[in-house]
């Protein structure tokens, strides 16, 4: 193999499919429905998809009798199901209409910094990293493994929680 295949990219965002896709993601209703078919505790959660493109995702999720704890904040594993969603989203755009790639979550770590109350952002930024990690598991045909943070913030824009997520992605 050659470096000029080596290093040109195979992902693009402007392909038909991809575009597609994130539109569908972009989707308040199709992620209702998929949230109520695929991930019911997203859809029990009120979690909600604000913004993806295929380098950026923003989830939000608010504090509810549904996602709260018995000491008045939002329960952990809410906010790791809403931040997980955000590079999760991500990954899934990076192997849209590539080779079939397996996808996983290896290892999560999580600081709670602040209280997490009211409306809460989740953002990952790291799609082109995910995308990178991709394309260097199908060109090598081997499992390649990253890890990604999501950041919580508050309406206040204060980080409440930062959540990192190890993912590997396998070409079947």
């Amino acid at each position: 193999m050659n470096t000029s295949t080596i290093n040109k990219s195979i992902f693009n965002p402007k392909l038909p499919v991809i575009k597609k896709f994130v539109q569908d993601l972009n989707s308040p209703w199709k992620m209702w429905l998929y949230f109520l078919t695929k991930l019911p505790s997203c859809f029990y959660w009120g979690v909600r998809v604000k913004k993806v493109t295929h380098e950026k995702g923003e989830v939000t999720i608010r504090m509810s009798r549904r996602t709260q704890n018995p000491f008045k904040s939002m329960y952990f594993a809410a906010q790791c199901g809403a931040a997980e969603l955000t590079n999760g989203l991500l990954a899934a755009i990076a192997i849209k209409g590539q080779r079939k790639t397996s996808m996983l979550i290896t290892n999560v770590e999580a600081n709670f910094i602040k209280k997490a109350t009211g409306l809460i952002t989740f953002t990952c930024d790291e799609g082109n990293k995910i995308i990178e990690t991709v394309e260097n598991a199908i060109r090598t045909e081997e499992g390649q493994v990253i890890t990604v943070t999501a950041v919580g913030r508050n309406e206040a824009g204060q980080v409440v929680s930062e959540i990192k997520f190890t993912w590997s992605f396998k070409v079947k």
